[in-house]
């Protein structure tokens, strides 16, 4: 089941994203580390009902956040779409016990249908760079490739 994240839920959801973080580091992809993502930035997440969990039997498997907000670092993209009614993808997440089973497939399915229930035209998010595994997980759902925006301390290609 895919819900809307509680307050409740916050230390399941950080330690899954720390137990991300451990499992991309030591696949050499130095995404997201001790510092992010973290409980303050999930808490506000959730405040703004923009985080969702996958729950399976009582368990968290994962998170992904759902916004309109537009990162400053992504004004500048030229994005195949107007910038009036797109929906940006943030800390897509499962954790490493659960991945590979189609959880992840799952919530980008449920993030897509939000999206044309809710008549948005585009949906854009990034990875970083060196995540050739997840650049191929988006490029599958037919996601494209358009540009690189620097985030603090990566480079990562920004999808829509």
């Amino acid at each position: 089941m895919i819900r809307l994240g509680k307050l409740d839920d916050l230390n399941k959801i950080n330690l899954i994203s720390k137990a991300c973080a451990k499992h991309m580091i030591n696949n050499s992809i130095y995404q997201w580390n001790d510092h992010y993502p973290n409980p303050k930035i999930f808490k506000k997440d959730i405040g703004k009902s923009e985080l969702y969990v996958y729950e399976l039997e009582n368990t968290i498997l994962g998170c992904i956040v759902i916004t309109t907000l537009v990162d400053a670092e992504y004004i500048p993209v030229k994005w195949l779409t107007p910038n009036n009614k797109n929906i940006y993808i943030h800390r897509l997440a499962i954790h490493p016990d659960y991945q590979g089973k189609g959880y992840a497939r799952e919530l980008m399915d449920f993030a897509e249908k939000f999206a044309k229930d809710n008549n948005y035209t585009s949906i854009r998010l990034d990875t970083f760079s060196k995540n050739k595994r997840n650049q191929l997980f988006y490029e599958l759902r037919g996601y494209k490739k358009l540009e690189e925006i620097f985030l603090p301390s990566f480079f990562h290609p920004v999808i829509e």
